[in-house]
């Protein structure tokens, strides 16, 4: 029986990471979030890494603990049956569907820029565009197609040429010094804390790339090199959007891009890529033209690297029994799942053209992606599980940092706003429906409750908790209640809901992988 191929190093895992995560979310977030924070930027990124690497290291320990094709899509199984999984798994599909063409558009307004007739005055994709996007998202194919180590290769060479055209940006736009916008229009934090914390989940989708790396945990020489890739990872992501920010705030000329001085929150309506316009205004030709060229290279590399991760998500899902046995066929010749990659590719493709016919499917898909973090926050839950039922940790400390990791989950998810986060659970309640009664997922509901009555307490928090719908209480105390609640309330709840026994050694697929 085929099997997957071990071709990943711990080199090819850093670069896999850091050049997966440097796309769009360098470009148009830090811009975002400037709008929303100031110079409070710098803090928010350096925020959101200390929240995500305690989130990374939840993959640290369950990527050994279960090193297999799209692990995180299986954890829960273990420790709390198929109804959970389910809702974890749906979660982390809808992320990974969504990505790729999310990226496949970004680099099609790259290349916009070059030949304008990709995008309208608004924003939105062309006929042409949508076309171009779903022709993308079939490029990104042959780089996943033809084997592990073809596709390590190639994102070995253009990680790094990637990697090294964001830092020439990042310092080129540092080079213009205007250190002034730091502190003369309101401080380093002009609108407190608020805004820091409104600015946090627009970095989360940068930060994301580290999941893919327990994605590809099968096809890693070294099970335990998947822990050390992910602290690398975030590291480096950090230092590039620290770099940026620094290079967004020294480079900004209010007048220049028509803006009144200070007016931070007017930043949000630089129109296209916000670093171009800066460069462009600032007729900064070379400067121009590397903003131009990473505009398309950066969203396309991570678009081939989201649509190889989330094929191993479908795989994943299909050992476990919530999608089609077809698509847990390996290909003899090249030992990749090659029908979950196609399938994978066909839904990116056509997801990606009907944002032209139907623009607001375009926001639609960017607000779903909370998904993702929804799925982030059974990691802790099931670390605390294994624990509880034997099973030794491998990180020193693993309480802390799992109540650590459920708390930011948990922040990440309540900050993403109304209405991205209904609407993500809106997908998501239909997928786990609809598939729930066609694979006939009978089990473990009970062992799910938690997890449901979660996903329903930080929908109302959104609604309530002054991020979006309604102000009933601000983002702060509902901070405050969030934490509270998730870690006194439903992470306990989630671990004493856990399968009297791991079914980790009764997996099926256990033997698939040591096969």
């Amino acid at each position: 029986m085929p099997q997957l191929q071990r071709g990943l190093s711990l080199w090819n895992l850093v670069i896999l990471g850091v050049a997966g995560a440097v796309g769009t979310g360098v470009l148009f977030s830090t811009a975002g979030m400037a709008a929303l924070a100031g110079p409070g930027v710098i803090f928010a990124w350096l925020i959101g890494a200390i929240m995500y690497a305690f989130v990374g290291l939840t993959y640290v320990e369950l990527g050994q603990v279960y090193p297999e094709a799209g692990g995180p899509s299986r954890y829960s199984l273990y420790t709390h049956g198929r109804a959970t999984n389910m809702i974890n798994a749906f979660s982390d599909l809808i992320w990974y569907l969504f990505i790729p063409p999310i990226e496949a558009l970004a680099t099609v307004e790259g290349i916009n820029y070059f030949w304008p007739h990709f995008i309208t005055a608004h924003g939105n994709p062309t006929t042409l565009g949508g076309i171009a996007g779903a022709v993308l998202m079939l490029l990104f194919l042959p780089f996943n197609y033809y084997g592990i180590k073809a596709f390590a290769r190639s994102t070995n060479l253009l990680g790094i040429v990637k990697v090294v055209l964001y830092g020439l940006a990042a310092i080129g736009f540092i080079t213009f010094a205007r250190f002034a916008n730091f502190n003369h229009y309101g401080g380093w934090v002009p609108f407190g804390f608020s805004g820091l914390w409104a600015a946090i989940p627009l970095g989360m989708f940068a930060f994301g790339s580290i999941r893919v790396i327990p994605d590809y945990a099968e096809e890693v020489h070294r099970p335990k090199d998947i822990g050390r890739a992910i602290i690398w990872v975030v590291l480096g992501q950090t230092v590039i959007y620290i770099l940026f920010a620094i290079g967004f705030l020294t480079s900004l000329n209010w007048s220049a891009v028509k803006l009144h001085p200070g007016a931070w929150s007017s930043i949000s309506s630089l129109p296209g890529n916000p670093f171009l316009t800066i460069a462009s205004a600032a007729h900064a030709g070379w400067l121009i033209a590397l903003t131009a060229v990473i505009a398309i290279v950066g969203p396309f590399v991570t678009g081939y690297i989201y649509q190889g991760a989330g094929s191993r998500i479908l795989f994943a899902m299909s050992r476990s029994g919530l999608v089609s046995a077809r698509l847990r066929e390996i290909n003899e010749e090249y030992s990749i799942p090659v029908w979950a990659l196609l399938v994978f590719t066909l839904i990116g493709a056509v997801v990606a053209y009907i944002a032209a016919p139907l623009p607001s499917i375009y926001n639609l898909i960017s607000d779903a992606v909370v998904g993702g973090y929804i799925g982030f926050a059974v990691n802790p839950v099931v670390m605390m599980a294994l624990r509880r039922s034997g099973r030794p940790g491998r990180l020193k400390g693993g309480s802390a940092i799992a109540v650590l990791a459920f708390s930011a989950a948990s922040l990440i998810v309540y900050w993403s706003g109304w209405p991205s986060v209904p609407y993500a659970v809106l997908l998501l309640a239909i997928a786990a429906v609809l598939f729930g009664l066609i694979y006939r997922i009978k089990e473990g509901y009970k062992n799910a409750i938690w997890y449901i009555a979660y996903t329903l307490f930080l929908t109302f928090m959104t609604y309530i908790g002054g991020v979006g719908a309604k102000s009933l209480v601000n983002i702060d105390i509902g901070s405050v209640i969030v934490v509270l609640v998730s870690v006194l309330v439903f992470l306990p709840w989630g671990v004493a809901s856990r399968l009297s026994t791991p079914a980790m050694e009764s997996s099926s697929t256990s033997s698939e992988i040591q096969a």
